[in-house]
């Protein structure tokens, strides 16, 4: 019996449009639409692989009044920019040499020339656009049933390829995988560990973060360490902190957040948290929430205090990562310091650096006392003029 899928994204109509413009039995929805299809989870991105050659992919959606971007004309994509969201249609390929960086590609009229290049069984799978039926060329769906991550082909020859591959395939595996792992894929990525090195920084750094992002990535971490592959590309990491910390959040009813485990994983060093920001080419705004992150200690914290000094975000992260409560920041956001200089000023205080002084030890009561209103501020600063003498 063949295969066949069936979901409410299949029936928007600007899809139907799509594969009108490029003609019956051209095309053919593939990769992780067709897998996520079969595993009843929803859909984020939709590809389409085609026999056509990108010039004639373009005038056929020009022809339709189809908008289109030539977002890779090198590898044979071009995004069709449609209402329910944009598509990306390749034409099938070939690989014709690869350094395990990038790969030179010949375009192809066969499917499984197509599949035989893709990374594991189960995104190979395409699907008919108007029967849903899926061509399976590798054994995928055997494998997606069984949650099992296998590599197209040999393993090594797939990483030798593409060396993300190896972290690719942790990812992978700690979103679809079952236990235990593929011996034989394991025993590949432990091999050519080493091939990492030779990424780009900030490629390694995007797959991290997509891998520390899913629900429990905790243990597949950990099977990263056993396997040396952590190793190459974290050196600094200790898994077992990350398993605390995704308990910590199950616990505390957390969403999961990349970036807190990253701090998890790292020393509580906010220099090395740094240089780890740089190392992953990560955003400004990334280096510091994570150095803030790894400016956290073992003693406890007033949970309002630390949102107040830090912002709520660097708050939840560091109350997380020591184990301690976030329920003080539900519903709450830290209240504005309602002490100014010129209050102080006011109050017989010559302007200059003594005033600022006042201002903090004042602030630094009224955050103690747990943001006490105005009238217990103006008996705060009372008492600090009174002990000037």
């Amino acid at each position: 019996m063949t295969e066949r899928i069936a979901a409410d994204w299949m029936q928007r109509e600007d899809l139907a449009a799509l594969f009108a413009a490029l003609g019956p039995g051209n095309a053919r929805y593939v990769g992780g639409a067709v897998r996520d299809t079969l595993l009843g989870i929803a859909v984020k991105d939709i590809d389409v692989a085609t026999v056509l050659l990108p010039h004639e992919t373009i005038a056929r959606l020009d022809a339709a009044g189809i908008r289109n971007v030539p977002t890779g004309l090198d590898h044979g994509t071009v995004t069709a920019v449609l209402p329910g969201g944009s598509v990306e249609i390749t034409t099938l390929r070939r690989d014709v040499s690869t350094d395990g960086r990038r790969a030179t590609v010949a375009f192809s009229t066969d499917w499984q020339d197509d599949a035989a290049r893709r990374d594991f069984t189960i995104n190979a799978l395409y699907a008919d656009p108007d029967s849903g039926a899926v061509f399976d060329y590798f054994g995928g769906l055997a494998d997606l049933a069984a949650r099992r991550l296998r590599f197209i082909g040999d393993a090594r020859q797939r990483i030798r390829e593409d060396h993300l591959r190896i972290l690719r395939y942790f990812r992978f595996q700690a979103r679809f995988g079952s236990q235990p792992a593929d011996a034989e894929a394991e025993r590949a990525c432990a091999e050519l560990a080493a091939t990492l090195k030779g990424l780009s920084r900030e490629r390694v750094g995007m797959e991290m973060m997509n891998l520390l992002g899913l629900p429990d990535p905790a243990p597949t971490v950990a099977r990263m360490a056993e396997l040396g592959v952590l190793a190459v590309v974290l050196p600094e990491a200790d898994p077992a902190a990350l398993a605390a910390l995704v308990a910590e959040e199950a616990r505390q009813n957390v969403a999961p957040d990349a970036l807190r485990r990253l701090a998890a994983l790292l020393p509580a060093d906010p220099a090395l948290a740094e240089q780890v920001a740089s190392r992953f080419r990560l955003s400004g705004a990334q280096k510091k929430r994570l150095a803030l992150a790894a400016g956290r200690s073992g003693e406890a914290a007033d949970a309002r205090a630390l949102a107040y000094r830090l912002g709520i975000e660097g708050a939840l992260d560091r109350l997380l990562l020591t184990g301690a409560s976030i329920a003080p920041l539900d519903g709450w956001a830290p209240p504005p310091f309602p002490l100014k200089g010129g209050d102080i000023v006011a109050r017989g205080v010559g302007a200059g650096p003594e005033v600022a002084r006042v201002l903090r030890t004042v602030e630094a009561r009224w955050v103690t006392e747990g943001f006490p209103d105005t009238a217990r501020v103006d008996e705060l600063l009372d008492s600090v003029l009174a002990e000037r003498g």
